[in-house]
């Protein structure tokens, strides 16, 4: 391997490592131990926000105008709404995904007292009682329950069948403790690596990769590069506050939804063109594009109509930055998801080409100023054949 090329066996393991980690969003503290710990073994150094969110800072020959790369650490899960009589919990979602996905899922609760083992059922859980009621019950977190693995019974209950009961104050669980979904992951022999919460545990692991191959060929960057893991993406605040005045640029590093209508792939590295909140910064997309073309990394566009990311969320938090979205295409996103191996390693290749690459826009080193120096978009006719 070749100093500046990707550890695409690190990159693989860290994914393995991070999916282990349960980390819905406002429980992440866990996750943002590790990636501080894992930037600590790397030599790399760091800064821990009061809620947990990271920003490391590579230098480069000039400071300004400083660019940033960012993903999110945290992922969808849910929380107790309500305890019922009959010892199975109420649910809300953390983040926007189905309940159709949550059916069947095998789950941890986290109490004050300690965690505990649980599955997700739908209130008519057993064809044997309800008959085809089980096929024609609605969709929808009010039509789910968890059901945790300990002695939680009625009293009638309890009598019936001689098992003590346990009163939820006994076990600690309460309103609005969290649950964190099981991964399930496989990674397959022919690249495939299919798992909850890929969203974006892939796009964490391979930033660390791109950290891994700067850090160790002592490459020299151009201008100061962030990389910034952010805690609560799920639940639309991201980058809202990671953000240092002196970023110009940033690139957000997330999942592109494959599906029907969507040009997105599950291989090679999908370019978000726009998404729900608007098209992303002109110059900074089209930069990435030429420095896929000439590296020869696989890539397509794609517009994401019912998605946003930490980009829009820095853009909302009042930030006058350049954004660009960088994903690699899942199918099944906030399901049961998919992506191909060469997707991420192909994500990781075009983060370290931007992150070495000249800067073109030097004005952008100043927060304003007059139109010296100022951007063109190309407005001209084509001429034919080009």
């Amino acid at each position: 391997m070749s100093e500046l090329e990707i550890d695409e066996t690190y990159l693989r393991e860290t994914l393995r490592t991070l999916l282990t980690i349960p980390s819905p969003s406002g429980y992440t503290d866990k996750i943002a131990r590790w990636c501080c710990e894992e930037l600590e073994r790397l030599g790399i150094e760091y800064e821990l926000t009061r809620r947990g969110a990271i920003r490391s800072r590579l230098p480069g020959r000039e400071e300004q105008p400083a660019r940033a790369i960012i993903s999110h650490v945290d992922t969808l899960g849910a929380q107790v709404s309500y305890i019922k009589d009959n010892g199975r919990l109420s649910l809300a979602p953390i983040g926007h995904w189905s309940a159709r996905f949550a059916e069947g899922a095998r789950c941890t609760l986290f109490t004050e007292h300690g965690s505990y083992r649980g599955s997700i059922l739908p209130l008519k859980a057993s064809g044997h009682v309800y008959n085809k009621e089980i096929d024609t019950q609605p969709v929808a977190w009010s039509q789910v329950e968890l059901r945790i693995d300990a002695p939680v019974h009625n009293d009638i209950d309890a009598a019936a069948i001689g098992v003590a009961s346990v009163s939820m104050d006994s076990l600690g669980i309460a309103v609005g403790d969290f649950v964190a979904i099981d991964p399930c992951p496989e990674f397959l022999g022919n690249g495939f690596i299919v798992s909850r919460h890929l969203d974006d545990k892939g796009g964490v692991a391979a930033m660390f990769a791109v950290l891994k191959a700067l850090k160790e060929s002592g490459a020299e960057l151009p201008v100061d590069t962030l990389f910034l893991f952010s805690i609560s993406e799920e639940v639309g605040v991201g980058a809202s506050s990671i953000l240092t005045h002196d970023v110009a640029s940033m690139v957000a590093v997330d999942n592109g939804a494959v599906a029907p209508g969507q040009n997105s792939k599950e291989t090679g590295v999908t370019i978000g063109m726009a998404d729900m909140t608007g098209p992303f910064d002109y110059h900074l997309t089209t930069k990435l594009i030429h420095l896929a073309k000439s590296r020869q990394i696989p890539f397509q566009r794609d517009v994401f109509r019912y998605y946003r990311s930490d980009a829009a969320s820095a853009i909302e938090g009042g930030a006058d930055v350049r954004t660009a979205l960088v994903t690699f295409g899942i199918d099944a996103s906030h399901g049961y998801e998919r992506v191909h191996e060469n997707a991420l390693f192909s994500v990781a290749r075009l983060l370290k080409a931007y992150a070495l690459s000249a800067v073109e826009i030097e004005r952008d080193a100043e927060p304003s100023g007059d139109l010296e120096g100022f951007t063109d978009q190309p407005t001209e006719p084509a001429e034919a054949g080009e």
